[in-house]
């Protein structure tokens, strides 16, 4: 091979690695979800998100939580069903850095109907009937569909102002 062949070769060679360097895609999406520092905590009977009342509200957190990137999370209060128990459980999601919190269930609707004027800096929302305070919103659907939907859009508005 002359030395001219070589030159030409080496050329082609190189011309060829810039250019597929040039147009190579940039790296992949990163494979992780990456979340705001938004969050809304839900608060659930021991049943946790098998609870029939719960399925719907966690649905809509969860729908939110895609369109938004703010986390989602839930804390199933464990032991006894009642508003005086709850209240720990809902201490732990008040001091804990929740943006808002839902409570679904007696106990936990309870637990908020006793306590929310004790966080007033904390926005809440129950699901169901119960005592009308300033940083509370009451979800009342009749249906699942609708509890959903009122729940995504809630959260989903909370989410982006937190973040």
């Amino acid at each position: 091979m002359s030395r001219r062949t070589r030159l030409i070769s080496g050329a082609v060679v190189v011309v060829a690695a810039i250019g597929l360097w040039l147009l190579w895609p940039d790296q992949e999406e990163p494979r992780a979800r990456q979340y705001t520092a938004a969050t809304a905590c839900l608060l659930t009977p021991a049943a946790g998100l098998t609870d029939k009342d719960v399925a719907p509200v966690w649905d809509g957190m969860q729908k939110a939580s895609l369109s938004t990137h703010g986390k989602v999370r839930y804390l199933a209060v464990i032991g006894e069903q009642t508003p005086a128990n709850a209240a720990t459980y809902l201490a732990t999601l008040a001091i804990g850095g929740c943006d808002l919190i839902l409570a679904a269930g007696p106990a936990p609707a309870g637990a908020v109907d006793a306590n929310a004027a004790s966080y007033p800096a904390v926005r809440f929302v129950v699901v169901g009937a119960g005592k009308a305070q300033a940083n509370v919103t009451r979800v009342t659907e009749p249906d699942p569909a609708g509890t959903t939907e009122a729940v995504r859009g809630l959260v989903g508005t909370a989410l982006k102002a937190a973040a």
